[in-house]
């Protein structure tokens, strides 16, 4: 089943573009017109195929198709696990797994979650494509957004480090920042030598990363985090700056895989506003159980249902 949108033509409306229409009253962008213009039924005016250039008139009903009539991606179909936390029409949250890839890459094909993501439309039917709107690394749990097609992946990448899209993040830190919330400000950059690393360096990027600690016991703490802008490895960098790596992040602190098999970072908390009903949506993620194991008895509690 194809995804559309619909517009009843007003009176008011009556004799304007198809192209405007679309663009100024749908809000689709000139890239996604000129994608569907080409699509047999991509544009139609009450079932009948029309140019940009047509205008109807009131009363017609101007329908634009928005999902791809065959998927452009290569990604290669794999079952795999997902956990689902949202799904409609034009979008889908999951809940990562620590260990599980984002997108296929090198060493990583068929076990990614854009590769499970695609196993999942064919197997029930839709015609849905994976269309990332941002990302977790490897070893971070928790919120992620997908959208089923270009249009909702291009609005949604637009509300991206603005108060419309927030990304609030949970870690378990080597000791504890000073003060207790703040802001970190250092530009980053690739670390001369290493394909992997980032690091603090005058001449890189903007980075801002805004920061709680929730609870302190013994030598670690439990830190809520928000992304202002989204750098490589953003979060575990700006911590280890501060001399607070994430525990068991061995790049950037001390691998300890009697305490952690991962950097101990989970994306607890994400909302947005819906690419085409401008609803605000808002999901939260619990603490997964090998960071909850981190924390002393009774220390960290239900700390993630008081956060958003």
């Amino acid at each position: 089943m194809s995804r559309r949108l619909e517009l009843r033509i007003s009176p008011e409306l009556a004799g304007v573009k198809v192209d405007t229409l679309l663009k100024k009253h749908l809000g689709l962008s000139g890239t996604v017109v000129r994608r569907i213009k080409w699509l047999e039924d991509g544009i139609l005016v009450d079932g009948v195929r029309v140019n940009t250039r047509f205008c109807p008139a009131a009363g017609r009903v101007l329908s634009v198709r928005l999902s791809d009539p065959q998927r452009n991606s290569s990604i290669i179909p794999a079952p795999g696990p997902l956990e689902i936390v949202h799904e409609d029409q034009d979008l889908i949250v999951l809940n990562k797994a620590a260990g599980v890839s984002v997108h296929p890459g090198p060493g990583h094909y068929d076990d990614t979650l854009g590769n499970f993501l695609v196993h999942y439309y064919e197997k029930t039917g839709q015609e849905a494509d994976f269309h990332p709107v941002h990302r977790l690394d490897r070893g971070t749990t928790g919120l992620l957004v997908a959208a089923k097609h270009p249009h909702a992946q291009e609005v949604l990448k637009n509300q991206l480090h603005t108060r419309d899209f927030r990304r609030l993040y949970l870690a378990v830190c080597q000791g504890g920042p000073e003060p207790p919330a703040g802001v970190i400000d250092a530009p980053l950059g690739p670390k001369p030598g290493s394909l992997m690393e980032q690091m603090v360096r005058p001449d890189g990027k903007s980075a801002r990363t805004t920061y709680r600690v929730l609870g302190r016991w013994g030598d670690r703490a439990l830190v809520s985090l928000e992304l202002d802008t989204g750098r490589t490895h953003q979060i575990r960098v700006h911590m280890a700056h501060t001399g607070h790596p994430l525990t068991g992040d061995f790049l950037y602190g001390t691998e300890d895989r009697a305490l952690i098999q991962r950097p101990a970072l989970h994306s607890g908390y994400l909302s947005f506003l819906h690419p085409i009903t401008k609803e605000k949506l808002q999901f939260s993620a619990p603490l997964p159980e090998d960071m909850a194991r981190l924390r002393a008895k009774g220390e960290i509690g239900d700390f993630h249902k008081k956060l958003w």
